[in-house]
């Protein structure tokens, strides 16, 4: 793709080296470079060299940047330079890593519901901006979304983008009548029937397709040549995506027709309006229609790579690449000449009414972008975006409330917790501060009180048993010790502490006590006759002497020494002098 290319490996303006040919669109090629001065990747939009000497075009390149370049959101592709040396004109980009919106819908067919509103969303916040800050980006199409390895959509491509209201040679959207520049499967009715100045409603109209495209795997309108698809966008509806697409449900139908209504005076006004039914209908979709799959013909065999994209990928189909379009004259509107029976001043005053009117357009359209410009942060961000409140400390109904005044919504769960009192708020996701999406749920953890365990019954099992029971019930055996027992067998567990059924803390430890068995007889054989009778007595046995003799030695006694008895068993012992 790269070779030849005599680009690669310059020096533009001294400061930016390209590197890498990456995409080529109908007006420009992009490419991957350095910037040496800040040692940081960047993507290289340069103009085709059969346009830069076009000044309208020239002039159209350079008004790209400096509109982007106000633009900062962070669903734009932001310009960072524009410059020219003898070798080109060219704007710096922020580099994207990842891929396309057309490369994933080559890649996997029709979407989810999730996964269309995941991208149109911030797809539609981006313009959004644009349309708040006084902008038509005028060509929305899959190739100039982008979708980053972390997940984050961005717009790219501002090629087109024009003021609403300021002349231009490409109000019209072409040099001279009968052309227009865009991508034909996404242009609006009115583009091409050129009766109107394209608005923000052109906009509305090409993320309208984009969405049925999203959901269908499909575009809406097709056909052998540009011509075909012009005529079908003039005279025909855009079908319902659950036509082919079952899944989708009614809610999507009309969000797609409304978008692609042929009179732009029934879409949506501009982005932000059609963000906002967005995700209203997002809210009242069950999980079950969000995630179903979508048909598997809208799933196609991949065919290309993920590769890498910047600011402006191209198509293989020449339907699918911004260029200059010829509209068959049938399309057009009648052209009403001057009529040349006027009196001279009429005729000249016919004529010359638009330009007339031009200078008071301009600086009603200048002092609009001004006190839009400086309050579209602000609009479209408290129109997209909430800062999440604290709560911490609260009731799940005074969550809810706090919550809702943001224009938020909550999903709660419990967690026990040693410090935060039942009933009360432990945290939140995202924390408190943080920006959100409006159709994002915010997660609210709520305190179930400290979590307690009941120690489990235990005694007259084994050790091993015992301890394996303790674990089990999230406790852990502590300190063991020993003890003689008449009724449990050795090896047995006696008592625990604390005893069973009080409640502990998970994780806390229960000594244990453990049978020895029965008490063994000590062996006093050949002790006299007192200190027999203490030994057998401090063991727990009650000594029982045979015979009268107050001294000699024992000589027998019975049980035999070792022989386990019960505490308090007789244990006869016999005196004799030999």
């Amino acid at each position: 793709m790269t070779i030849g290319d005599p680009l690669l490996g310059v020096l533009l303006d001294g400061r930016y080296r390209v590197e890498q040919r990456i995409a080529v669109g109908g007006m420009s090629t992009v490419y991957r470079g350095t910037d040496t001065r800040l040692d940081r990747a960047v993507a290289l939009k340069v103009m085709h060299p059969s346009l830069a000497g076009d000044a309208d075009f020239t002039a159209r390149f350079i008004r790209e940047a400096k509109a982007v370049a106000r633009l900062a959101h962070p669903n734009v592709v932001n310009v960072l330079d524009q410059g020219a040396d003898p070798r080109a004109v060219f704007m710096a980009m922020e580099y994207v890593p990842g891929r396309t919106l057309r490369d994933l819908l080559r890649d996997r067919g029709a979407l989810s519901v999730r996964a269309a509103l995941d991208v149109l969303e911030p797809v539609l916040a981006a313009l959004g901006a644009a349309h708040r800050a006084g902008l038509v980006h005028r060509d929305v199409k899959p190739e100039n979304v982008l979708i980053t390895d972390n997940g984050l959509v961005k717009v790219a491509d501002f090629g087109l983008v024009r003021i609403m209201g300021a002349a231009d040679s490409s109000t019209t959207a072409a040099t001279e009548a009968g052309q227009l520049l865009g991508t034909v499967s996404y242009l609006a009715p009115e583009q091409i029937s050129q009766n109107a100045p394209a608005d923000q409603r052109v906009d509305v109209y090409a993320a309208g397709i984009l969405l049925y495209e999203m959901l269908t795997g499909a575009k809406p309108h097709t056909g052998e040549n540009a011509a075909q698809v012009m005529y079908r966008h003039l005279h025909e509806d855009v079908p319902a995506p659950s036509r082919t697409a079952p899944a989708v449900g009614r809610e999507l139908d009309a969000l797609v027709a409304a978008a692609t209504a042929r009179d732009p005076q029934a879409r949506p006004w501009d982005a932000v309006e059609l963000l906002a039914a967005v995700q209203r209908v997002r809210r009242t979709l069950p999980a079950a229609q969000l995630d179903a799959e979508p048909p598997a013909s809208g799933r196609p065999t991949p065919q290309f790579g993920p590769g890498e994209a910047t600011a402006v990928i191209s198509a293989p189909s020449g339907l699918e690449r911004t260029s200059v379009l010829d509209v068959p004259p049938e399309l057009l509107p009648p052209i009403r000449p001057v009529d040349e029976n006027l009196p001279p001043r009429r005729r000249r005053a016919a004529r010359g009414r638009s330009r007339s009117r031009t200078p008071l357009i301009w600086s009603a359209v200048v002092l609009v972008v001004v006190l839009l410009v400086g309050g579209v942060t602000y609009t479209l961000s408290s129109a997209v975006y909430a800062t999440v409140p604290s709560v911490l400390g609260q009731s799940r109904q005074q969550a809810v409330t706090v919550l809702d005044k943001q224009g938020l919504h909550g999903t709660f769960s419990e967690q026990f917790s040693e410090s935060v009192q039942a009933g009360q708020v432990i945290s939140t996701d995202p924390g408190v501060g943080a920006k959100v999406r409006k159709s994002d749920a915010v997660k609210v953890v709520v305190s179930r009180g400290p979590e307690r365990v009941p120690v489990p019954q235990v005694t007259s099992r084994p050790l091993a048993e015992a301890s394996k029971a303790l674990t089990d019930a999230r406790l852990t055996a502590g300190t063991t010790t020993e003890q003689f027992s008449d009724s449990v067998p050795k090896g047995a567990v006696i008592s625990t502490d604390p005893a069973a059924g009080t409640a502990l803390a998970p994780n806390s430890p229960v000594a244990l006590t453990v049978s020895k068995g029965m008490h063994p007889v000590p062996d006093v054989s050949g002790m006299s006759r007192d200190d027999a009778a203490k030994a057998l007595q401090d063991a727990g046995f009650t000594p029982q002497i045979a015979g009268l003799l107050p001294f000699g030695k024992v000589t027998e006694q019975s049980p035999a020494a070792g022989t386990p008895r019960p505490q308090g068993s007789t244990v006869t012992i016999t005196i004799s002098l030999f």
